[in-house]
């Protein structure tokens, strides 16, 4: 027999604690790039972070199979959750990246996409926090897709510049990526405000 869980299950508090948990992982890995001291037990701490995320996502999704009616459309809500999910995983990668390729000096403008994702993560954020109610929700998700096009600015010079002075062939690599698990992150959280648009279009 199937149980049908009433509309009271809390899915705006569920999201609410996911998108606060990616900004906490966002603000680690700025930090991280800012003073790279410690890496190991830094990453280690943003590795829990992203566990966190998991364990919230799966049971947004585990919820939503048991919820007979939603707060707002089903596939949304799973869109929501994985999206949300996807720009921590990034995160988590790129200090992932630091440790693994032993990077211990931040790359010129890494620390710049990574403040940038955060901006996007404190968008995301406040925009979930709006989205029952549905107020201001489009202006958070417009700016996070403005940061999207400026970090991919800045990770375009930072790429041609690394090609333009880096003689170390291995470096050159580990750095190229690095910078593109970044990008990567701000990519994801424009996925996520747009799944936010269309939630509140769908409502209009």
């Amino acid at each position: 027999m199937v149980r049908l869980v009433p509309r009271e299950a809390k899915f705006f508090e569920m999201f609410a604690s996911m998108a606060s948990n990616v900004t906490q992982g966002a603000k680690l890995l700025s930090q991280i790039l800012m003073d790279m001291q410690n890496i190991e037990v830094r990453v280690r701490q943003l590795s829990d972070i992203e566990h966190a995320g998991d364990d919230i996502t799966h049971t947004i999704i585990t919820r939503l199979n048991q919820t007979f009616i939603t707060p707002f459309d089903r596939e949304d809500i799973h869109k929501l959750a994985t999206s949300l999910d996807d720009v921590l995983d990034f995160i988590h990668a790129a200090g992932e990246r630091i440790m693994m390729y032993k990077i211990t000096t931040a790359p010129p403008h890494a620390a710049e996409l990574a403040q940038i994702i955060v901006r996007q993560t404190e968008e995301l954020a406040a925009a979930v926090a709006m989205l029952e109610k549905h107020d201001r929700v489009l202006d958070h998700a417009v700016e996070v897709n403005r940061l999207e096009n400026e970090a991919d600015q800045v990770a375009r010079e930072s790429i041609g510049r690394l090609f333009e002075n880096e003689t170390d062939p291995i470096n050159l690599i580990k750095l190229k990526e690095l910078y593109e698990v970044l990008e990567t992150a701000t990519d994801k959280a424009e996925d996520a405000a747009n799944v936010l648009e269309s939630v509140v279009l769908k409502s209009a």
